[in-house]
């Protein structure tokens, strides 16, 4: 059998790399909930729809670009629904599919949520990269990514 070991360098990059990125995420939602907004996850879902051409995308789509699983993008669809955040209608091209479409009020919360989300990822990740670094920092995390294209 191959040796299933990491080297003690290797333990570290990839523990630092899940811890870095636990700790940041828990600092947003602090954030978002010491101002009274909603959590990190609305914020997500809002922004892909804003992003969006014409602010909709299917379940499934909106499923993909998220970082929670189709069951948990439902419920949490249900959820900003009831806020009247979003909206879930028939999908145009395929009447059997549905997609979410944000509101007004919708995007009204993204945009008010987006100075307390910006200033964690100034403050507690971008302030630790010179310009330099931050080019090697993407460099490194397109390599990665790369491998996961569809």
């Amino acid at each position: 059998m191959a040796n299933l070991k990491l080297t003690p360098d290797e333990t570290k990059a990839w523990m630092g790399l899940i811890k870095a990125q636990q700790h940041l995420t828990d600092k947003v939602e602090d954030e978002l909930k010491k101002n009274g907004l909603p959590p990190y996850s609305w914020y997500d879902v809002l922004l892909e729809l804003d992003k969006a051409p014409d602010g909709s995308l299917r379940l499934n789509d909106l499923g993909k670009k998220v970082l929670l699983n189709k069951y948990n993008v439902t419920r949490l669809i249900d959820r900003l629904e009831k806020e009247g955040l979003v909206s879930r209608d028939a999908c145009p091209v395929d009447g059997r599919g549905k997609v979410a479409c944000i509101t007004p009020k919708g995007r009204m919360l993204r945009q008010k949520m987006w100075p307390v989300y910006y200033s964690v990822i100034k403050e507690h990740f971008l302030s630790q990269f010179s310009t330099g670094q931050l080019g090697q920092f993407i460099e490194c995390i397109d390599r990665i990514n790369s491998q996961f294209k569809n």
